[in-house]
């Protein structure tokens, strides 16, 4: 059947009788070059409108709270709506930011602390749907920032009882 019970199927033969001494010479490895001790230059430079546009939407959220104030003390409630119109434009260009690439770790940490501030104000809103539409901005930017941390410091609803 098998005349030759060293040949493979391509036809080579096994050569079992070398007495083949594998890896006995260790690899050379390369020496590792000196490390620099001075500061390293980041290997990512962000770009000029990358820049430009974090700062001004860090500078956004940063004075957020105070003219959401501002506007509450000088329309009531419905300045409040208005703002949270404006909040929603602010928030589609960090989340479009995001998406390009271009959002820096620093302007995501004053977004969270921005909504924590937001529902820490002082102000007092009778208009449940503008309370929910508030919480739900804040709600928004956050699920995008961070969705995988679940908040509790949403205001809490006093919805009316029926037949109360």
């Amino acid at each position: 059947m098998m005349d030759n019970w060293q040949s493979n199927d391509v036809g080579d033969d096994w050569e079992f009788e070398r007495e083949n001494k594998w890896f006995a010479e260790r690899p050379v490895i390369p020496s590792s070059a000196p490390v620099a001790s001075g500061p390293e230059e980041p290997k990512i430079q962000p770009s000029d409108s990358a820049l430009a546009s974090n700062h001004a939407i860090v500078y956004a959220l940063q004075i957020a709270p105070n003219i959401l104030r501002t506007r509450y003390d000088a329309f009531g409630e419905l300045g409040v709506l208005g703002w949270c119109d404006e909040f929603r434009e602010l928030i589609d260009a960090i989340i479009e930011t995001g998406f390009e690439g271009a959002l820096f770790t620093s302007t995501r940490e004053v977004a969270l602390t921005t909504c924590t501030q937001l529902l820490r104000l002082d102000i007092d809103i009778k208009m449940q749907i503008i309370v929910i539409y508030l919480s739900a901005q804040v709600a928004r930017l956050r699920r995008f920032l961070d969705g995988d941390l679940q908040y509790e410091d949403y205001p809490d609803l006093s919805f009316p009882k029926p037949g109360a």
